[in-house]
């Protein structure tokens, strides 16, 4: 194994020029940063830079034993039908369902739900290769319309396209640079809110790194051209601010959410489009301000005329219900409708059938179900669910009928259909999703509390084969993410099902702070100056793998993406000697630089702004970029796989890039490093959304066949 490792890696890494004159001064420290000319991604250095990484990186990642072997397997565990919960729109249902491999989900459509199925849109006609997708997407409330955005190669930048339903006829209207958009129709059905940037000169969108500032509200009218639409709102002085809309249920107001950054905190404006002139949207909306500040999160769920629905965290780090009368707004005149549990945390809330709430609380990172009466608040009744998630939800205040879909580690799925208007409610599987060659009976879900390093209780799952033998001989992939208030809740995944019952692997999630697993605390306990409580909790987990004998370090891989990619590279600059091998996806790795770039600007709400002093101490000393170093003694570094894509406009390419070159300029003389270091860059891909299945399967195989390789995990 070894002598196969080393013979591998002793490819030279290739050549990188460093422009040793770059050196910025940032409040006294000097900081180098000799890889800055690879920020341009079309530059034809960068691109020379891309070519002999790949020409390296692909024949080692070829040259892997389990490659092959797993993605063969990968193709015949992942060929299952992958379906959403039903929705209705107008008289008809609408689902989406992929029937096993291909490309893209296709959405179908029912007149009844006894009814033949038929396709109603399959982005997988849009392409060749799988690579336009379908992003978010709005039916009119009458059902008749379909207004959907497409993007290409995995960018974030949207086309938004309209559709009648009946005849699933094309219209002329097309919508330009949208991007972190959404659509909400008037319920005239004659047009709707969306969100869109400035046109700019780029030189080709998705690539291009420049920040993206000034999105503004404008409204479309069906069958007019773009440049007909009418600005609505924007925030001249404000050109980071984020906005989206939604109408209330009887479409009588249009509710404005404002955000700033990444941050999970908004204000809130209405505007009562009956008060309009002529009932016509002609100009910029005169939008009464609810809510005009961001010290909370604001969601609105129903309303009953002016007492409206709110779900927020003011006052309630778990999230409550509020009922806000607009006509008598005064903080003392709020009630709350349901107050804040002590432990579990209100994820979401949603009206169905009038007066019923549909209410989502994640207990211990596993999600519960139950229903309120919307008039008082009071509790009705739980769904009994196992342990896991409910990632689907349809139904609306309108409807009669709900819908759920749930998810576990070992559960690839099932729908649940609830008739609401029946006295004794009673959930009934509406579809069960198989997987052929899958025996969930035969694995077992564990969750643990271990300690971190401050003494905090972080909850870990840890999932395997039944019956193993703990003798710390095991693989085990550690995952993390870590920020942002994202949870990482159970969810099926066929690759790491395969790394289970191929190559003996142990798979752990630890749910780490700076998630929204325990509510706004636990995200706030791992941001800005706490950022290094978020790896400590990452090490701690391994640590206690290890000495629980499940694994030890040169079985260990740490993987995570995008804000996990960040996670996993600053654990292996911290603790080298503890992981064999680190998976970084997408990963934000140049912690000094990362504002300047697309939309980067907005995560200063998570880690701090490096161009304040206070922020740039904490920062530089966590930034992996910046912190790689050639360990002591006979310790090497771990085995690196970074993965990005040409078209990640999320978070640039120039992360892996830089942190790449760097790396491999550290360890080109250290003799010791036998263990690879090395980047796989994508082609006509993104950051993650709207991936077509093809290139997720070779991502996959390649990614545990280095992750086999490096761990000497044997195929089974």
């Amino acid at each position: 194994w070894s002598e196969r490792v080393k013979m591998a890696t002793k490819n030279k890494y290739p050549l990188v020029r460093r422009d040793e004159n770059e050196i910025e001064d940032c409040f006294g420290t000097k900081v180098p940063d000799p890889y800055r000319w690879l920020e341009d991604p079309d530059c034809e250095e960068t691109q020379a830079f891309v070519k002999a990484q790949n020409e390296i990186s692909q024949p080692y990642l070829a040259s892997c034993s389990a490659r092959d072997k797993f993605h063969a397997r990968m193709k015949e565990l992942y060929d299952y039908p992958k379906y959403s919960a039903p929705f209705k729109r107008g008289s008809r249902y609408f689902y989406f369902m992929n029937t096993g491999l291909q490309n893209q989900h296709v959405l179908y459509v029912q007149e009844s739900l006894e009814a033949e199925p038929e396709v109603f849109f399959d982005p997988n006609t849009l392409s060749e290769d799988g690579t336009v997708a379908l992003g978010t997407q709005a039916f009119s409330e009458d059902g008749e319309l379909f207004a959907y955005a497409l993007s290409e190669s995995g960018s974030d930048w949207n086309t938004v396209k309209l559709m009648r339903v009946a005849t699933k006829e094309d219209l002329s209207d097309e919508l330009k640079w949208v991007k972190f958009s959404n659509i909400a129709w008037t319920h005239d059905h004659k047009g709707f809110f969306y969100q869109r940037y400035p046109e700019t000169e780029t030189k080709s969108a998705g690539t291009e790194t420049t920040q993206v500032l000034n999105q503004k509200v404008y409204y479309h009218v069906v069958g007019t051209p773009q440049s007909d639409d009418t600005l609505c709102y924007e925030y001249p002085d404000h050109p980071d601010w984020l906005s989206s809309c939604e109408v209330s249920d009887e479409g009588r107001y249009v509710i404005l959410y404002v955000s700033k950054g990444a941050e999970p905190r908004n204000k809130l404006y209405y505007c009562d489009l009956t008060t309009l002139e002529g009932g016509k949207i002609q100009g910029i909306l005169p939008m009464k301000k609810l809510i005009d500040n961001f010290d909370a999160s604001w969601d609105f769920i129903a309303n009953e005329g002016t007492v409206f629905t709110f779900k927020t965290d003011l006052d309630a780090s778990n999230y409550r219900l509020v009922n806000i009368d607009i006509d008598h707004p005064d903080k003392a005149d709020w009630v709350t409708l349901i107050p804040e549990h002590n432990k579990d945390v209100l994820e979401w809330a949603a009206c169905v059938n009038q007066d019923k709430l549909v209410i989502c609380y994640l207990r211990d990172v596993k999600s519960v179900l139950c229903l309120h009466k919307l008039s008082d608040g009071s509790f009705v009744r739980d769904f009994p669910l196992d342990m896991g998630s409910i990632i689907g939800y349809s139904g609306r205040r309108k409807d009669k009928e709900m819908f759920y879909s749930f998810m576990s580690f070992l559960t690839p799925g099932v729908i649940y259909h609830c008739d609401m208007t029946q006295s004794e409610l009673k959930p009934k599987v509406f579809r069960e999703i198989e997987v052929k060659g899958f025996d969930g009976s035969l694995f077992q879900t564990t969750q643990v509390f271990y300690s971190s390093k401050d003494g905090t209780k972080i909850p870990m799952f840890i999932i395997h084969r039944k019956g193993i033998s703990l003798d710390g001989s095991h693989p085990t992939l550690l995952y993390g993410y870590g920020g942002f208030n994202i949870s990482i809740t159970p969810y099926f995944s066929t690759s790491r099902v395969i790394f289970m019952q191929h190559l003996g692997g142990i798979t752990a999630i630890a749910n780490i702070r700076g998630g929204g697993e325990y509510g706004d605390s636990w995200h706030k306990a791992g941001i800005f100056e706490k950022k290094q409580n978020v790896f400590d909790d990452f090490i701690s987990a391994a640590e206690y793998l290890i000495e629980n004998k499940y694994t030890n370090p040169r079985k260990l891989a740490i993987q995570g993406g995008s804000n996990g990619g960040l996670l996993v590279c600053a654990c292996a600059n911290q603790r080298p000697a503890l992981f064999q091998c680190v998976i970084s996806q997408v990963g934000v790795l140049d912690m000094l630089r990362f504002h300047k770039f697309t939309i980067g600007h907005a995560w200063v709400t998570d880690f701090g702004d490096p161009d304040k002093e206070a922020d740039f101490n904490w920062i530089h000393k966590y930034s992996p970029l910046h912190t790689i170093a050639a360990p002591p003694g006979d310790t090497q570094y771990p085995a690196v796989l970074l993965l990005t894509a040409d078209h990640d406009d999320r978070v640039v390419p120039l992360h892996s890039f830089k942190f790449i070159a760097q790396l491999q300029h550290v360890f080109k003389n250290v003799d010791k490093q036998t263990n690879p270091l090395m980047i796989r860059i994508e082609c006509k891909a993104g950051h993650g959304a709207g991936k077509p299945t093809s290139k997720l399967i070779d991502e996959t195989a390649d990614v545990y066949g280095f992750i086999a390789m490096n761990l000497e995990a044997t195929w089974k």
